[in-house]
């Protein structure tokens, strides 16, 4: 245990060899000193040493992927077999969010904790998405070691290049985990061969290449060191855990702890998660807390708590390596350190990767505002998206010329989208701008980023594809026959963030559906010009009204709709797609005039076809640079921006 009285015994042992390693002499002159340059080093070693401890009952752990690789359900097999639950008990999913759970990936970094053979293991479940890399960026300051976790049949992908180059930046010790290796198609040669190119592309140092491989079915609960002989149970798995480094600390140093995440609750308001990286938190406890170069804070510790199974503990103090939840600290950020109020001693801040794209959110300003929602005020839209910030460090909020309207910055539209998407669902009404890059200038030179697209796509539709992404003023790196997969083609780009704006449905439509890809951002480049996001015009409607039979019937021959008998509409309104470049306006609001003339039957021959799906995604992913996007709690519509005529001479972006 960490303590001041061990770190001042310390202290004074260190007093005692400088003593004895310097060779002092007295003579008549007074005391002579023969300390040498050699001495001084090896006392230096000597200290370092002496202080460094670490804790054999704990491991702290970081579950990292690409996206649809199985952390999560690895994680919950996991937990499900530590021996905490009975076996027909339900357990919580670690993917308890609503739209986790929708879209079937993990947004949000989660802690766990289990017990085997007496050592705790702190686990953390990370996104896959690239989108969302913030969370694993700012993760990896509480871990010692990760579990990358690889398909078995598609080996490494570009997000698992970008997590594992984080967990290699910080020195920490993977094993790879080989999952889903019941998988018919299964080649794991392969890709532990391909995983060992990863390593050495990201020039992982000798201790770091030698890792260990575990083959495993987090479905299943199955593990083994061998991929023909598995065991029934996770135990493999475990043991090699317990191989991972240890939990590190000085115990020469006070507190220090660096909040990586927070939470909030309505009774205990604000709380920060972080791992203590030395000394010791105490309820009741006095610390200072703050950044480094800034005024410090104080505050008292109300609650500690530390992470066990799938929920938390309460606990009077935790120690260095703790993964702990702490109480008390209404103004805790991310990257703040809590400190001894004694001694500060700050920890350097987190940092991640800068935002790539942005968006526009204000106030709902159309003829059908303030039917639904209850969150209407900019002011109310304000403070919620500046909340937003102490838990999302990968976004960035900055207020406009205009009073009612704010811009948001993120790691992409997925990571926007989600945002906008729990704000509604809170009950705010919005009015979503389209989707933008972010540019800066490189030695001189105005640039844009970048993304590397990866596409699996069957030999029929290779030339689809590739016509789309070269109009998107993509560069080929790389096509070939996919490994393992008869005929399917595997395709690599480099292509800016901005053709990749709204491409996804025209791919999935020109492959009917087969295609497979994964992007993740590449670098900034030069700007590469004008780009064509969109070929077919946009419907809109013609008047305010509600849509009828007779008028979306008639509207049917110039495309295909958005909306339904019933819906309501407004002028200027997108109710669908044209068939043709260019907008147009239809009336789907008219009815069928009344006469005395009557055709026997012919009214039963009107067939409405069934309007296109259109969500949040799709939306923003359609919308145009003279488009918005209304949200409100119950509808997605879109439409024509209100300066839509001169907007496109006033937009500087190219």
């Amino acid at each position: 245990m960490a303590g001041t009285g061990s770190g001042h015994m310390q202290w004074l042992l260190l007093l005692c060899a400088l003593v004895a390693c310097s060779g002092f002499s007295f003579g008549r002159s007074g005391l002579h000193t023969q300390t040498s340059l050699s001495h001084l080093s090896s006392l230096r070693s000597t200290l370092l040493r002496m202080s460094s401890s670490t804790r054999t009952d704990l491991r702290n752990v970081a579950i990292i992927a690409h996206v649809d690789h199985g952390k999560t359900t690895l994680v919950d097999s996991m937990i499900r077999q530590s021996g905490a639950f009975r076996t027909n008990q339900e357990i919580e999913s670690m993917d308890s969010n609503a739209q986790e759970r929708e879209r079937g990936i993990t947004i949000l970094a989660k802690n766990a904790a289990i017990m085997y053979k007496d050592v705790k293991i702190n686990l953390v479940d990370t996104p896959g998405h690239a989108d969302f890399g913030g969370e694993v960026e700012r993760i990896m300051n509480m871990v010692d070691g990760v579990l990358l976790v690889v398909d078995s049949v598609d080996g490494p992908k570009p997000q698992t290049r970008f997590v594992l180059k984080k967990a290699l930046e910080k020195g920490v010790k993977a094993i790879v985990v080989v999952n889903k290796i019941d998988r018919p198609q299964a080649r794991p040669d392969y890709v532990i061969d391909k995983v060992f190119d990863l390593f050495t592309e990201l020039n992982a140092d000798d201790k770091q290449m030698d890792f260990q491989i575990v083959y495993a079915s987090g479905m299943n609960g199955i593990a083994g060191l061998d991929h023909t002989k598995l065991q029934e149970n996770l135990t493999p798995l475990f043991d090699e855990i317990l191989k991972l480094p240890t939990a590190e600390f000085d115990s020469a140093k006070p507190l220090q702890l660096l909040v990586a995440n927070v939470d909030y609750d309505e009774f205990k308001g604000k709380m920060g998660i972080g791992r203590v990286q030395n000394g010791e938190v105490s309820v009741g406890e006095e610390v200072a807390y703050g950044k480094p170069g800034e005024t410090y804070k104080k505050a008292k510790i109300n609650e500690v708590f530390t992470f066990n199974n799938v929920g938390r503990e309460k606990v009077n103090q935790a120690r260095a390596g703790d993964i702990v939840m702490l109480t008390g600290i209404s103004d805790i950020n991310i990257g703040d350190t809590v400190m001894n109020k004694e001694n500060p001693l700050p920890l350097p801040p987190i940092t991640v990767e800068e935002p790539t794209v942005r968006m526009s959110v204000g106030v709902n300003k159309s003829p059908l505002a303030g039917r639904e929602g209850k969150l209407l005020q900019s002011r109310v839209i304000r403070d919620r998206l500046f909340k937003e910030l102490d838990k999302n460090v990968a976004l960035k909020v900055s207020e406009t010329d205009s009073a009612d309207t704010y811009e948001v910055c993120g790691r992409g539209q997925l990571h926007l989208t989600v945002l906008i998407e729990n704000m509604r669902r809170e009950g705010f009404e919005l009015m979503i701008g389209p989707p933008t890059v972010i540019e800066k200038v490189v030695d001189g030179v105005k640039c844009e980023p970048f993304d590397q697209v990866d596409v699996t796509v069957p030999n029929d539709y290779t030339s689809s594809v590739v016509d789309l992404l070269n109009k998107r003023k993509g560069e080929m790196l790389s096509m070939g026959p996919a490994e393992g997969s008869d005929g399917q083609t595997q395709l690599q780009f480099v292509v800016p963030t901005r053709g990749m704006i709204g491409i996804r449905s025209a791919l999935l439509t020109a492959t009917k559906g087969t295609l497979v890809m994964d992007t993740v951002f590449d670098s900034y480049r030069p700007c590469v010009g004008a780009i064509t996001q969109r070929e077919k015009g946009s419907l809109l409607a013609f008047e305010d009204g509600e849509g009828t039979t007779f008028g979306i019937t008639g509207a049917q021959d110039r495309g295909r709709m958005f909306v339904n008998v019933k819906d309501a509409v407004y002028k200027d309104m997108i109710i669908g797609v044209h068939q043709r470049p260019g907008d147009l306006a239809v009336n789907i609001c008219k009815t069928k005039a009344l006469t005395n003339m009557r055709a026997a039957g012919s009214d039963d021959t009107i067939k409405i076809t069934p309007p296109l799906e259109l969500n949040l995604d799709i939306a923003v992913e359609y919308i145009a640079e003279d488009e918005l996007v209304e949200v409100t709690p119950t509808q997605v519509r879109m439409l024509k921006h209100p300066m839509h005529k001169t907007w496109k001479k006033n937009r500087q972006d190219l």
